[in-house]
């Protein structure tokens, strides 16, 4: 499919890398293409950024038929654009399509979309080490309806956002607020994916565990209430006793993260033992009160490695490491980003160049 390019007539002025935060500023321009059923994805188009209309009954407003993604492109050495691990982006895309009745996309074309929207707003890539240009896909259902069924119409977008560190605490350990009151995901729902009704669920204990003064919601499983799962916006390590553990994709309820993946393959290389399995939040209590709970992270694209400094768990805080980022956290940080920025070798095919 031709991808069409019309070229903004208003570029912005681009903020300085010292200035981004995370999702506040976004390029000139957007990849969309429109799907309609009976006809497929057409119109592959990159335009101006900018608003869009749809009518009040379109339905996604209504019955939530709404997928994302984020990756992100990099600067390596060189001053290459690249990108790390798109198609695991793309293809967890499609599995969330999968599961919300959206109509697969063409992973080729969506990769090739996103590199001519690179190629063209390759000035916005922020050259200082520790910022990105986020790449968020999405797809939203669009038929003017009311009534609870897929939609037959769809529109996909890729836009891009020059971004900093996601938690201002950057790699400063950040504070967890352990819940087991709310639920974010049940066996047989929609956990696995990344769709934007995952995240609406889960904001209101997010916001009770800011007021408390933590950074973000640790999620309990919602059969037995006891097992870790993963954190509001990542994937969760536990180092006990030499060992990493996380929790596994078995059930359903978890978002398979990319970052997670590329942890667990570059630890096992490193020589640690990584285990895969239901972890209960008691055992991370007991472990600490042993002295064997000795780091604790997260992962996730927006942050990469995101060290956990304070656990509380029905007001019992536990300080790990002392409050301090661990060496394998610090470790696998630098491997991953050093693979991103190109000071490694990728010997994983991990990126792609623009």
């Amino acid at each position: 499919m031709e991808i069409r390019v019309v070229r903004t007539k208003q570029p912005k002025v681009k903020p300085n890398d010292n200035e981004l935060g995370f999702g506040q500023y976004f390029t000139d321009h957007m990849f969309v293409v429109d799907y309609k059923e009976g006809k497929g994805w057409y119109d592959a188009r990159i335009v101006p950024y900018g608003p869009f209309e749809v009518e009040p009954s379109c339905m996604v407003f209504h019955y939530g038929q709404a997928i994302f993604e984020g990756m992100k492109a990099y600067l390596n050495k060189d001053g290459e654009a690249v990108a790390f691990r798109p198609f695991s982006n793309i293809k967890r895309l499609n599995r969330s399509a999968e599961r919300l009745c959206i109509p697969q996309l063409d992973e080729e074309l969506v990769w090739e979309g996103m590199k001519k929207l690179l190629e063209l707003e390759k000035d916005w890539i922020p050259k200082t080490e520790g910022t990105s240009l986020y790449i968020r896909p999405f797809v939203i259902a669009t038929d003017h309806h009311l009534g609870v069924r897929p939609s037959h119409t769809y529109k996909f977008f890729v836009i891009l956002s020059p971004v900093g560190a996601y938690y201002k605490e950057g790699l400063q350990p950040v504070k967890i607020y352990v819940t087991d009151k709310y639920i974010r995901a049940a066996e047989g729902g929609v956990g696995f994916t990344k769709t934007a009704g995952n995240y609406a669920v889960s904001l209101y204990a997010a916001e009770e565990a800011k007021r408390k003064g933590y950074t973000q919601v640790l999620w309990l499983d919602a059969k037995e209430n006891k097992y870790v799962e993963e954190v509001g916006t990542m994937n969760i390590f536990f180092k006990i006793n030499g060992v990493l553990v996380t929790a596994p994709l078995d059930s359903g309820t978890i978002l398979g993260g990319v970052t997670r993946d590329s942890v667990i393959e570059l630890a096992k290389e490193m020589g640690y033992a990584v285990e895969e399995r239901h972890l209960s939040i008691q055992e991370v209590y007991d472990a600490h009160e042993a002295g064997e709970l000795e780091e604790v992270f997260g992962t996730g694209t927006a942050a990469v490695i995101s060290p956990v400094g304070v656990l509380n768990w029905n007001d019992r805080i536990i300080e790990i490491n002392e409050g301090r980022m661990g060496d394998v956290s610090q470790k696998l940080y630098d491997r991953i980003t050093a693979i991103q920025y190109g000071k490694e070798e990728d010997k994983y095919g991990w990126i792609e160049k623009i």
